[in-house]
Parts: structure tokens; sequence; C-alpha cells
């Protein structure tokens, strides 16, 4: 294992912070695998896979079996991490302006589909790799101002020309899930049976360009643009939730690290006997299937529907009580589905989500994930 500290702009004069990164194998090899965790940096559970999945990747670089590379980032927001309100971590937004450390990232296709304009060739890797050269460039030339900018640009500059990114998170309380784009799903197929994810989410754009869409969203949408040269989709991306905040335990993250390494080994990224894949738990869905379940007034919430629970359209998910006056309304799902996810605080304001059902037929539009 080869570590680096990557220097990121400093919070105020002295403050001074670091990224650090952790490389497995040949540099420049190829499958190239990204891992980054903890994005929203309180989300330990992402965490604790990274170390197992480091010890896991140390013991097999020393046994001479990593074939491509891996870089490990096992705590990709330094700034949220320190960040802590009232004696409460809060590593999901910056606090200097309120940015989620998860949207915002710059779309790539327009100046990249410049750079590689006249250019393209017949050859689908001579373009692979010319695309990739672009989408670097473009993530060089962004004028990150602020040091959450930069901290993004490194991060997508890590991540960018990898062929496939897998970015951990977790949720409050939560099955295991991800979510990829729609082109990507066969490329994750094994990957969510192996890990037993419960809802396997599929979008084109899910609004407000989050880390694993800046960095898969330019292959299809390059190679629709310039129908006349074979562009493969060359960078698959994932944002995978284990499960809810809590759960962070060695036994789960363990199991989890051993189904990413199982992948590994599936992709040819690591030498070893194939693994057995087993049946996978859910059918990929459209994320705009998904619902988001809101309170209906402020109050205590008393959930009636437990995570993993498939629901029926109508189902009563939870009720919201009165604390002042004792009313009770119900929190209800419009269509059935999986409930897959909901908050971990007990108490709502009104019209806040506080949970999420995967279902089966699109329903919304606009903007399909959360604050």
């Amino acid at each position: 294992m080869k570590t680096e500290q990557i220097a990121l702009s400093p919070l105020a004069p002295g403050a001074q912070i670091a990224l650090t990164v952790q490389r497995f194998g040949t540099p420049g090899a190829r499958p190239r695998v990204y891992v980054q965790a903890a994005l929203h940096a309180d989300e330990t559970p992402g965490m604790i896979v990274a170390h197992h999945l480091r010890e896991r990747l140390s013991q097999l670089e020393s046994e001479g079996r990593i074939e491509g590379e891996v870089v490990l980032v096992p705590s990709a927001n330094p700034i949220g991490l320190a960040q802590k309100l009232l004696g409460q971590p809060v590593g999901r937004f910056d606090l200097s302006n309120g940015q989620n450390f998860n949207r915002g990232y710059p779309y790539l296709v327009p100046g990249a589909a410049k750079r590689i304009e006249g250019r393209l060739t017949s050859d689908p890797q001579a373009n692979v790799r010319l695309v990739r050269e672009a989408l670097l460039a473009e993530v060089d030339d962004w004028d990150a101002a602020t040091p959450t900018e930069r901290l993004k640009q490194t991060l997508l500059r890590l991540a960018v020309d990898s062929d496939v990114v897998l970015d951990l998170h977790c949720d409050a309380e939560a099955s295991l899930h991800l979510y990829t784009h729609t082109q990507t799903a066969g490329a994750f197929a094994d990957l969510g049976a192996l890990l037993g994810v419960e809802a396997f989410l599929l979008a084109d754009e899910s609004g407000d360009d989050p880390f694993d869409e800046a960095s898969s969203r330019p292959w299809p949408e390059l190679a629709e643009r310039f129908p006349d040269h074979p562009i493969p989709n060359a960078c698959h991306a994932t944002t995978l939730e284990f499960r809810g905040e809590a759960d962070v335990t060695h036994a789960l993250a363990g199991k989890d690290a051993g189904a990413l390494i199982d992948y590994l080994i599936l992709q040819g990224v690591i030498a070893g006997e194939s693994p057995t894949v087993p049946d996978a738990l859910c059918e990929p869905t459209p994320l705009a299937a998904s619902e988001p379940v809101v309170a209906p007034a402020a109050g205590i919430i008393v959930f009636r529907a437990e995570v993993g629970q498939k629901v029926e359209a109508g189902a009563v998910v939870a009720e919201i009580i009165d604390p002042t006056t004792g009313a009770v309304v119900e929190a209800c799902a419009e269509n059935g589905g999986l409930l897959f996810a909901r908050v971990l605080v007990r108490f709502a304001t009104q019209g806040q989500r506080i949970a999420k059902v995967a279902g089966i037929t699109a329903q919304r539009t606009g903007k399909l994930l959360g604050a």
C-alpha cells in the first residue's frame, strides 16, 4: 500500500487540511477501481467498510494478487468530519454556506465534447483514452473557489478516469441499497447480489449533480452526441448505502468488504477463483418510482412499517402525534413497494420526508434525491 497526502485549500490561515489516499497494485494498471468512504463525513458505516477493505487489500497485495489498481480514500471529507454544531456532527452540509458535499459537481459533458470533437476515430479504446484525457482536463479547469469546491475537484480528479467508482455512504435507518445510472445496471448486477442489496435504484439523471453521476454520466451522453464513433461506457459508478447510521459493526463491515473483494475478483482487478454469485434479492427499479413519504403534520413519529418491509399502496407508514393535543394523523404510502429508508429522529416537521419507498412504476420527475 502506498499512502499519499493531498493538500487541500486551508480553511483559514494556518488551518491546513489534507486528503489521505491509499493505492494498491500497479499505478496505471487496468482495471482501475476508485473507492471512497464518507463523502457525507459522519456516515460512519462506509468508513468501517473501507477499514476492512484496506486490511484485505493489503493482504492481497502482499500475495501479489492485485492485477489492476485500487485507489482508496478511506475518509473522503476531512472538512465535514471536523464540523460539529452544539456537540453534534454535521457532515452532510458545509456549514460555511449550506452546500451538500455530495451535490454540485461539475457537468463535464459540454466541455469534454468540445475537446474531443474532430479527434474521435473508429477505434473504441483510442476513443476511451481521448475521453478520459478530456474529462481530466475539464476537472483541472474547474475554477474551484472554496475549500469545499477544492475538495470536490480533488475527489473527482481521482475518480473520473477509473473503470469503476464505488462511493460508500449510509442512510439514517435503512436497508442496504444502491443508486446507479440506468446504463450501468448490468455492470453492478453481481455487486448488488453479492452485497444483498434490497433496493437497486436507477436514473439517467437524478438532479443536483452528485459525485457518482459526475463520474458516469459523461460516457453515455458523449456516446449519444457522437453516434458515428464508438465510445464504450468506460466508467461505471455507484453510490452504495450501507444501511443506517448506527450499523457499525465488524461483522457487517467484514461481510460487506468481502463482497466488494469478490466483485473485484469478478472484474479482473484481483486474481483468484471466481466467487459464486447468489441470487439477487431485488430487481433494479427506476429512482423516479421511489416515493418520499412525508409527514402531513408536525409531531411525534411512531412508525408502523419497518425498514425492509413491503407496503401496499395506501398503507400507513407512520402515525404523527401532536404532543400538545394528542391528535393523530397518518403518513401513508401512495404507492406500494419496499420501505428501504426512514429517518432516525422521531419528531417531524410538517412536510418533512420521513421515509422512502421503492416502487416499480416511475411517478416523479425533476430532482429525485433529497437535500
